[in-house]
């Protein structure tokens, strides 16, 4: 399972690259907003940021939603850097989008997919990833681990080499959940991912362990 950080705060991605367990970055206009990044010049500046900490995987979001701006403002993007992965809306023009970029060599991850039929779709217009929102899914009490199921049966049978990349994770079990899925990527806050390492039996085996050395040495 290939793990990505959802954010575009540069300390934040640097931590979870030093981890040694990092594969990429997700981010959206609202992300940059939190980092107070605003106007196109910035943005882009701040993608390059992103390229250079990372060593792939790099997901920026168009803003457009007719299929002449995604073109635009994809190639654009993905003349910034070959890590970047130009993040289209789960919109008819978007998937129209979806082809051309595939056609011309440009990865494309599909975002804002809540059904199985959305997904579908995607990874018939060549898109490298698919992600479906997990947590608004939650947030509305639908099944969202089950439509992740549902992906990767379809996806499955067909042969589809589309990832499924579980985005808007809330926390830790939402990563395990996904992973015994077969949920190929996720995506989160980087206190998702590192809430993995914690247990209190560790903390509790630990604290045995040091103790008892700390007496073995008379200490």
């Amino acid at each position: 399972m290939k793990f990505f950080i959802d954010t575009a705060n540069l300390d934040e991605i640097k931590q979870a690259q030093d981890l040694g367990i990092l594969d990429g970055v997700t981010t959206n206009p609202s992300l940059m907003a939190k980092e107070g990044i605003t106007g196109d010049e910035n943005v882009m500046k701040h993608y390059k940021a992103i390229c250079e900490i990372v060593d792939d995987n790099v997901s920026a979001e168009v803003i457009s939603t007719d299929f002449d701006g995604m073109v635009k403002e994809g190639e654009k993007l993905a003349a910034l850097n070959d890590k970047i992965v130009v993040k289209i809306p789960m919109i008819k023009d978007g998937v129209k989008a979806l082809k051309y970029f595939s056609d011309k060599g440009i990865r494309t991850n599909c975002t804002l997919i809540f059904s199985a039929g959305q997904a579908l779709l995607a990874a018939k217009a060549g898109a490298n990833y698919v992600s479906p929102f997990l947590g608004r899914l939650d947030d509305i009490g639908a099944d969202s681990l089950g439509l992740v199921e549902d992906i990767r049966l379809i996806f499955d049978n067909y042969g589809y080499e589309t990832e499924i990349l579980a985005a808007s994770i809330r926390n830790s079990t939402h990563i395990v959940e996904c992973a015994k899925i077969g949920a190929d990527v996720m995506t989160g806050p980087l206190s998702s991912i590192l809430g993995l390492l914690k247990h209190p039996l560790t903390d509790n085996g630990l604290a045995q362990f040091l103790a008892d050395h700390k007496k073995a040495a008379g200490k």
